[in-house]
Order: structure tokens, then sequence, then C-alpha cells
């Protein structure tokens, strides 16, 4: 097999998800991003249900203007105020293959201003 980028990401994100789960108490939040648009969901792998979600395509981050790491910051801080709302303060991430870099680290470091611990 040839090792493509796409191959290479997922082959990251399985040795990744060997380690990092998500539970009712401490979910997993997931980063995906495509080349426009980036999307964060709050994951309870035991009942394997999306608790949260939250994207770029969202009337909230739609009507700013800005950079994509701008808006990936603003995403970080609207699932950070939609989980302190549901009561969940504490999540595990998950970078989903990506690199901590640039857009999935915008959207760590918005979740981590809106009061989620990671």
């Amino acid at each position: 097999m040839a090792l493509t980028k796409s191959n290479r990401r997922l082959r990251i994100k399985r040795r990744i998800r060997k380690v990092v789960t998500g539970t009712a108490d401490r979910p997993r939040l997931s980063v995906f991003r495509s080349n426009k648009e980036i999307y964060a969901q709050l994951i309870d792998d035991k009942s394997g249900k999306t608790i949260l979600a939250a994207s770029s395509t969202e009337k909230k981050v739609v009507g700013e203007k800005g950079t994509k790491i701008e808006k990936s910051v603003l995403v970080g801080k609207l699932i950070a105020e939609k989980a302190t709302k549901a009561g969940i303060t504490s999540v595990s991430f998950d970078r989903n293959g990506y690199l901590y870099h640039g857009r999935v680290k915008a959207i760590a470091d918005g979740a981590r201003e809106g009061g989620l611990n990671f």
C-alpha cells in the first residue's frame, strides 16, 4: 500500500484511538478538518453517541469575518460554551490524526479559553 497523505493520517488516527477514549463524564473532543470548514464533536464512546457538536458552518461562526484559524478559535469557544451548559467540564482531546498545529491547535486553545479542561 502506497503511503498517501490520507493513509498516513488514518494510521496515526488508529494509533491515537488506542489510547484516547471518551466516557459520559469525560467525553472525547474529536476534531475534523476539511479544506474549508472545521468540525468538533463531543463523543461518548461507551454508548457510541455524539453528545454535542459545533462547526464553522453554524450561524454564530459564519457571520464572523476572519481567517480559518480565527474561525477555529470561535468553534472551540462554541463547543466549550455548549459543553458547560450540558455540565461537562473536562474532555479528552482527539486530534484525529492531524498534526497539533494551525487550526487543530486553534480549536483546542479556543476550547480551553471557553473553560474546558484537557
